[in-house]
């Protein structure tokens, strides 16, 4: 229709002197909106009383039933980065960005209708399945973009898009806990009004991102870094087709990777508040343990960033050797620091683990990057983020009924974590062997045109080392 031909890809082409320094806030606008999906949990105690309010009625949704919301969420958000990411490429960032918007704001208003009529299965819908196909379209559309504009410095690119996310739920979270105070009655805890809020005010910041999202021109080169360009691309070989891509051992050992990186963070990043008060009976109460949840958010945060401006100059390969072989020893050593009611060194290891975390998120496409080129990036991450739809289910898995299984054979609370921590190092070993296998692609997987030359043009690939 010429009344969107504006979400053109063709239309999307930054003019000539465009800054490349203007697209980051664009990739923001769409990463902090979505990033809300890490505060869905301040809504799971009013649903499961929106008949009872004050307490669960008999016919309320219990908790265990709500936490699938967010599943579903995490899980429609693989599956539909792996089924889109090669339309995304074709159609450009900008309509994938309008449908992101479109899926995430309209998922919230079907999941309020859901609410509204009581019927769980209209909420996971609406939030699970709609606005979880626009947690995937939203997730990789920026990142693949600002790899093309940053192709000198793709970590740091796509760390602070990626931070975006991590940081989300610190915006989200107030909000909606503000938004259903404000909308409480006695006969209502306002989620519904509150779902429809939301919906809106996200979708219309999220078209931000759209309206101001460009592509550099074919053969762009960034002034300030035309040397290290010149430096990539003679580092070089070519592009990988994202259906070749998957056909590599480099693929599924990276996919490896990200599953043990995400499997051994998410799991206890969703049980940190429990955890962190069971471990230490006594000493941390409620209100501590929130903000020990605050500040795991906050290194998962900056972890991001930081993390992937580094590897642009360690490389990325050393980058998650660090992430695998810290993470292990610290796993390894949490439980010691409580037996010894060690608060400030437990706090201090789980920060760091929680910045590798978000880190390994933020690097990973930068390290497709490296290994695949830039030609079709995007489609070849989404395909990768099926690690974290699998991760999303068996992290939170292998934490809550390992506890459960000790405190069933009469371990004491504070110490039924430690065969998860343990676990959780071991999966961090194998994580590191994987990563060390990785080596460049070979040749016989680069892209060739029809005329028979390499395409290279299309985008610059640097070394995996």
């Amino acid at each position: 229709m010429a009344l969107f031909s504006f979400l053109d890809r063709d239309h999307t082409i930054a003019p000539p002197g465009f800054d490349r320094w203007r697209v980051p806030p664009a990739a923001l606008a769409i990463h902090l909106s979505i990033g809300q999906a890490y505060a869905f949990s301040v809504f799971n105690l009013p649903l499961s009383r929106l008949r009872g309010i004050t307490a669960p009625a008999s016919d309320d949704w219990r908790l265990t039933t709500i936490g699938w919301i967010f599943s579903v969420a995490i899980v429609c958000l693989g599956l539909s980065a792996f089924t889109f990411g090669r339309w995304l490429e074709q159609a450009g960032p900008r309509k994938a960005m309008f449908a992101s918007a479109s899926c995430f704001g309209g998922g919230f208003v079907v999941a309020a209708l859901g609410v509204q009529l009581h019927q769980f299965w209209l909420v996971v819908l609406g939030y699970g399945v709609i606005g979880g196909i626009g947690l995937g379209l939203g997730y990789i559309s920026p990142v693949s973009t600002l790899i093309r504009w940053f192709p000198d410095r793709p970590g740091m690119a796509t760390g602070l898009a990626i931070m975006g996310f991590g940081g989300g739920a610190m915006i989200g979270s107030p909000l909606g806990v503000a938004l259903m105070e404000h909308y409480r009655s006695a006969t209502s805890l306002g989620v519904v009004e509150t779902f429809v809020v939301m919906g809106a005010a996200y979708f219309v910041f999220m078209l931000f991102g759209v309206f101001t999202v460009r592509l550099p021109a074919p053969g762009w080169v960034p002034h300030e870094g035309r040397a290290a360009t010149r430096r990539a691309r003679v580092a070089a070989g070519g592009d990988v087709h994202v259906d070749r891509a998957i056909r590599t051992p480099q693929f599924w050992l990276l996919w490896t990777v990200l599953l043990l990186n995400v499997t051994a963070g998410i799991g206890v990043l969703g049980q940190a508040s429990p955890m962190i008060q069971e471990m230490f009976p006594g000493t941390i109460t409620a209100g501590a343990a929130a903000g020990f949840v605050g500040l795991l958010s906050l290194a998962n945060m900056i972890g991001r960033f930081g993390w992937s401006s580094l590897s642009d100059v360690i490389g990325r390969r050393r980058t998650y050797m660090v992430y695998f072989a810290l993470g292990a020893l610290l796993y390894a050593g949490v439980p010691s620091t409580g037996r010894a009611g060690q608060v400030v060194l437990f706090v201090a290891c789980y920060a760091v683990i929680m910045s590798m975390y978000g880190g390994g998120f933020a690097t990973i496409p930068a390290y497709l990057r490296d290994a695949f080129g830039t030609m079709h990036v995007g489609a070849i991450h989404g395909r990768l983020l099926t690690a974290w739809s699998l991760a999303g289910v068996a992290g939170p898995v292998l934490v809550n009924y390992l506890r459960e299984y000790q405190v069933a054979r009469g371990v004491p609370a504070r110490d039924a974590y430690s065969v998860t921590m343990y676990l959780m190092a071991l999966l961090l070993v194998v994580g590191f062997a994987a990563n060390w296998f990785v080596r460049p692609v070979g040749p016989e997987h680069f892209f060739v045109r029809d005329d028979g030359r390499d395409a290279v043009g299309l985008g610059a690939r640097g070394s995996v080392a």
